[in-house]
């Protein structure tokens, strides 16, 4: 395994290659496999009565039990002198036809047009590292040269990507068509520790009489695999890349478990070449009691729940194993723009390569089961699409979630795996009466979902808990109180997203002012035109960076805030921050947050932060700027909520008042209801609970 790269990439590395050729050395070329590995392939470019040169042969059995099928008309050439005459000396008594000579490669003495094939087993990865590939383009030059119009160049190779891209330049070059064979291991076959996890490729470079005008380059999987055209030869560089890294991480599973880790793949549409779904491998931990039987399982995990913290977690994902009992289970999911009939299309597309993942030890004929939650693939319906110059392409889709309720999310594609914004829609009367008069129909029939012109955004539905903590917080300036029943409490939001929590604030809020501050006026239209966001004289919208306008308001004076929230996102994945971006949490600019707010001023900061020690960082500079800070973590969430004061408090005293400040603010909601009229789904005082003095 100390051979094996880490990542696709690697094989890219000449380094690693060095390493390999070193560490196996003469044992190497075992691993290109026998005759029986690549007759198939063989058989189908090289015909028994073509005449064929075997460049450099060595003392491999190949060309012995080729002779042995019926190929007689085999030239073997090697440019060591020992080799070529203990060869001859081992075949002239069984195979008095088979021929080996002492040849170098690079200039052979035949004539031109003389062979219908050439067959290389490992000699062009061996001569590439020479004379920075000198050596290997004299070979095949002159293989070139020898080959008849129609012939073929048939190399066995580890595909080396150096190794490749010289061999296919060279052929494109000349006009030829290029086509490479993944050699897999047979599905189901016991593998030991030490066996050898890359696959053999076998190169196939045809000649015409005239130059082709476009490449023609192919990727076939075994022997007889439908060709996969390729574009560049850079697409079939990375495709090489890819079976190699497959084959290395299907030899990991099927020779030990890894309870630890989480290994994943994508399968793409072999006609596209699309991400079609993504399977991550949890192994169960060492010593859980699994019975026998439930060795191996497949989970696919329904549309619209890929990003739910069950599946997308390392912590989601080993609580779902631990319940489903199997010693490894494979979850999958599945892509956007990606059609899918039912579950039965998906476990018979999947079945295939399923065992290629089953854990080590597993009898090859052991079923597999398929689980899923209902039985169905899940529901999504795409509503809309665009690019944002700041933000990069989006989708705005509908999903049907585990508790059978639909919701809006905008996504934004450069990372999937994070919905932006989400919204539960609630349908109108209309699609609700249309139910009633169908409630008899059968269950799939009850599944079905009104179409996007009868839902609509439910404002009194906050999806995300952090946003409902953010507003539970408001009770902590006496909101809904006797006394303060007809103070207005202002709030200034950076951060607009999908708009639900600024909307809620407006529809729920009594005498809310809110200012939100958002970057990109794209995200302001998609609010605006599907998340039910609607601007009026209380609920404005600055287009503009929020560190920018946060100093105007310093430098301006004057108007102060009640609450200032920071509920943004960090676009920068490299830190293990990824909300605020750091800026917005440097000590300047915490100092102008505590400059606007009011005496009772309160600062609200969405912190996600998966680095403990930069966590830490954080909370120190809070600390310096505001007197008192309560923390609130979200369940299943790397979310946080920091809830900072601008007035010193008694700790000893926030806590004991907070159950009679959730009660009066949750009775305020109940009864301040403005335009859509749906009451308020929050309960205030669950979210401020296990509140901590930071």
């Amino acid at each position: 395994m100390s051979l094996l790269p880490r990542t696709s990439e690697e094989f890219s590395s000449t380094e690693y290659w060095d390493r390999f050729f070193k560490k196996r050395g003469d044992r190497a070329f075992e691993w290109y496999g026998d005759y029986n590995k690549l007759c198939g392939v063989l058989h189908k470019y090289i015909k028994v009565q073509d005449k064929v040169l075997v460049v450099g042969c060595g003392n491999s059995e190949l060309s012995e039990q080729l002779y042995d099928v019926g190929y007689r008309h085999l030239t073997n050439i090697d440019i060591s002198e020992t080799v070529v005459a203990h060869m001859n000396q081992r075949n002239e008594e069984r195979r008095p036809d088979l021929s080996f000579q002492r040849v170098d490669a690079t200039q052979t003495p035949y004539e031109d047009a003389s062979f219908q094939a050439a067959l290389d087993k490992g000699t062009l990865d061996a001569m590439a590292s020479a004379e920075q590939g000198a050596l290997a383009r004299r070979m095949l030059g002159e293989v070139s040269r020898v080959l008849k119009v129609g012939g073929r160049y048939v190399c066995v190779t580890l595909a080396q990507e150096s190794v490749v891209k010289l061999a296919v330049e060279h052929f494109v070059q000349l006009g030829w068509a290029v086509r490479l064979h993944c050699l897999q291991e047979e599905r189901g076959k016991e593998e030991e520790e030490d066996t050898f996890a890359l696959p053999v490729f076998v190169l196939v470079c045809t000649k015409f009489r005239q130059p082709m005008p476009a490449p023609i380059l192919e990727m076939c999987v075994g022997d007889d695999g439908a060709p996969v055209r390729h574009a560049q030869a850079c697409e079939l560089l990375s495709a090489v890349r890819e079976y190699q890294a497959y084959s290395v991480l299907r030899k990991r599973l099927r020779t030990s478990t890894e309870p630890g880790s989480s290994l994943s793949l994508t399968l793409c549409d072999a006609r596209t070449g699309l991400p079609r779904y993504t399977l991550t491998v949890q192994d169960c931990p060492p010593g859980a009691k699994v019975p026998r039987p439930n060795q191996f399982a497949i989970f696919i995990v329904p549309r619209g729940s890929e990003t739910a913290w069950l599946y997308c977690s390392p912590e989601g994902r080993r609580q779902l194993a631990a319940s489903a009992n199997f010693r490894r289970l494979v979850i999958v999911s599945m892509h956007r723009n990606q059609e899918y009939t039912d579950m039965e299309a998906v476990q018979s597309e999947l079945s295939p390569v399923v065992m290629d993942l089953a854990p080590p030890g597993m009898p090859t004929n052991q079923q597999v089961p398929f689980l899923s939650v209902g039985g169905d693939l899940g529901w999504r319906e795409e509503v809309s699409r665009g690019v944002s110059q700041l933000s990069g392409d989006y989708c705005v889709e509908n999903v049907r979630g585990e508790d059978g309720e639909l919701y809006r999310r905008l996504v934004f594609l450069s990372n999937i795996s994070l919905v932006q914004s989400e919204s539960r829609l609630v349908s109108s009367n209309a699609a609700s009466s249309h139910k009633k008069k169908n409630k008899k129909k059968s269950k799939a029939a009850s599944a079905a979902v009104p179409p996007s012109a009868c839902l609509s955004v439910d404002s009194g539905f906050l999806c995300c808990a952090h946003h409902e903590v953010m507003v539970a917080g408001l009770s902590m300036l006496g909101v809904g109180t006797q006394q303060d029943k007809d103070v207005p409490v202002s709030v200034l939001l950076v951060g607009l997203g999908g708009g639900g929590l600024p909307q809620f604030l407006r529809d729920f809020v009594p005498n809310a002012t809110v200012e939100v501050v958002e970057l990109d006026p794209v995200v302001l239209e998609v609010a605006k035109e599907w998340f039910g966001f609607r601007p009026d004289e209380c609920l404005s919208v600055t287009l503009g960076d929020g560190l920018d306008r946060i100093g105007s308001l310093e430098k301006e004076g004057g108007r102060l805030f009640d609450v200032v929230m920071f509920d943004v996102d960090n676009k920068d994945s490299s830190l293990g921050m990824s909300c605020p971006p750091a800026a917005f949490v440097e000590t300047p600019v915490l100092q102008k947050v505590f400059n606007i707010l009011s005496p009772r001023g309160l600062f609200m900061l969405n912190l996600v932060c998966r680095d403990s020690i930069l966590r830490k960082t954080v909370l120190e500079r809070v600390r310096r700027v505001f007197p008192t800070i309560l923390s609130r973590k979200i369940a299943e969430e790397i979310n946080e909520v920091l809830l900072c004061f601008r007035e010193e408090k008694d700790a000893a005293h926030i806590l004991p008042s907070l159950s009679q400040a959730a009660k009066n603010f949750q009775s305020t909601l109940s009864s301040e209801r403005t335009e859509p009229k749906r009451r308020p789904h929050i309960d205030i005082a669950e979210m401020l609970k296990d509140l901590v003095i930071e």
